[in-house]
């Protein structure tokens, strides 16, 4: 019997469990669940008699090696940082190793090992990163083949609140780790767009974003995400003369976080604004920030003063939904503004029982083919079945259990430190996606 281990029982591991699961008495596997939290992995097991829940701290390096050298295969739905400790011991005790983190320097520093010993470690097997660069590439190739050379691709991708569960002014509701929506965009953005190559910071990302169509939904606006450069040679497409990879969100949530970032609620460090059992409440937290971080006093003067006119009865609005504006006390256990900031997104902006959310992603070629102009749009629209089944979870967990099905019965035989852009990967992985609704629109092919 081959044994799958999993690290991770959170908010994007649901389906993922599931799919492992429902597939390992057919495949002959058991499948080991280790999060910090054992009831939490015990309630995603669910009894199955094909899955065992465990418990320790990942830090550990005896438990962690123990439970490492018994698999055959490890996914990781760890936080990134804690990825290199499971890494590591997936090299020693040459173990298969799949996560849908982004390939860090850490990572990088163990291709030759990993390609020594056989290896495959697959990173980027999420939905961004993952599906997107899947589904690209199979596009990317396509033209190719055909002759085709690419002058424009943009990438657009959305974890979003669906239509019918949409009822806040902020039109976003959290599927995925809130922590993570606190920091989006913190490490700036660059990208190339007609030729040159655009670089912009952090306090810049949310101002007077773009927007763009997609099929059968409103209009959502973008941001660019991270480095976009750096895929250009990943994708083949180093002379591509526009190259953007973005995340969506409502025209609306931009133009509210735009400021949430210009005042500094997303800061992590502690200091003298926000300290352990402090007294304050949100109202004076947020003038203090204000106070701090612009040449405003006090929310109303901010309102006055730096926010566009335009904007005025939105931020308060939004602000206001949130409780910014509130005397209530602001929890005693946050230490930064980002702690506060994440708290009042959780406490008002999480998925109710039976809300679903919503995953958008828009591929966006033109190409040439002698001197003769020409477009793809693909685009990709999955909804969740509820707060627990969600979109995210199951756009995120189901490229991963795919995968590992592969490797494990010998589809994918390719070794090495990977993302998922080769044709041996992304070919059978899309089929199978296609059996679960998530199957892209391609409109001029």
């Amino acid at each position: 019997m081959k044994q799958i281990l999993l690290f991770g029982a959170g908010k994007s591991a649901t389906v993922l469990i599931d799919y492992l699961l429902n597939n390992a008495e057919l495949e002959g596997w058991h499948v080991t669940v280790a999060d910090a939290n054992l009831q939490l992995a015990l309630v995603k097991i669910n009894h199955s008699p094909f899955g065992t829940a465990v418990s320790f701290d990942i830090t550990d390096d005896d438990k962690r090696d123990e439970h490492i050298h018994k698999a055959d295969i490890v996914i990781s739905m760890l936080p990134p940082f804690l990825h290199n400790k499971v890494a590591k011991d997936c090299v020693k005790f040459s173990k298969h190793l799949l996560t849908a983190s982004y390939v860090d320097d850490d990572m990088r520093s163990m291709k030759a090992e990993i390609e020594n010993k056989g290896l495959l470690f697959l990173c980027e097997m999420g939905l961004d990163p993952g599906i997107d660069h899947m589904s690209a590439m199979k596009l990317i190739d396509y033209i190719h083949a055909k002759g085709g050379t690419i002058t424009s691709f943009k990438s657009h991708c959305g974890g979003l609140v669906a239509p019918e569960s949409d009822d806040n002014p902020w039109h976003y509701k959290i599927s995925w780790n809130p922590r993570n929506i606190v920091m989006a965009g913190k490490a700036g953005a660059i990208f190339k767009k007609d030729a040159k190559v655009f670089t912009i910071p952090y306090e810049s990302l949310f101002d007077h974003n773009e927007t763009v169509s997609v099929p059968g939904l409103e209009n959502y606006a973008w941001y660019p995400n991270r480095d976009s450069l750096s895929y250009m040679p990943v994708y083949g497409l180093e002379k591509t003369s526009t190259f953007i990879r973005t995340t969506l969100r409502h025209p609306s949530f931009c133009r509210a976080w735009n400021y949430i970032v210009r005042v500094g609620l997303t800061n992590e460090e502690k200091s003298a604004i926000v300290i352990a059992g402090s007294k304050i409440n949100f109202r004076e937290w947020l003038d203090q920030n204000i106070a701090t971080h612009t040449k405003d006093n006090n929310f109303d003067e901010f309102l006055e003063h730096s926010v566009e006119a335009g904007d005025r009865s939105l931020v308060e609005e939004l602000f206001g939904y949130l409780g910014f504006l509130s005397r209530e006390a602001i929890p005693l256990s946050a230490t930064c503004s980002a702690d506060v900031l994440q708290f009042t997104l959780e406490n008002k902006l999480s998925l109710l029982p039976g809300d679903k959310d919503m995953i958008v992603m828009l591929h966006d070629f033109e190409y040439a083919i002698n001197d003769q102009l020409s477009t793809i749009k693909s685009s990709l629209v999955v909804k969740g079945e509820n707060s627990l089944r969600t979109a995210m979870a199951k756009t995120v967990g189901l490229p991963l259990g795919i995968a590992a099905k592969l490797i494990l019965n010998g589809t994918i035989t390719t070794t090495g430190l990977h993302i998922p852009i080769v044709k041996e990967i992304y070919e059978p992985v899309l089929k199978e996606l296609e059996q679960y609704h998530i199957n892209f629109n391609e409109q001029g092919i």
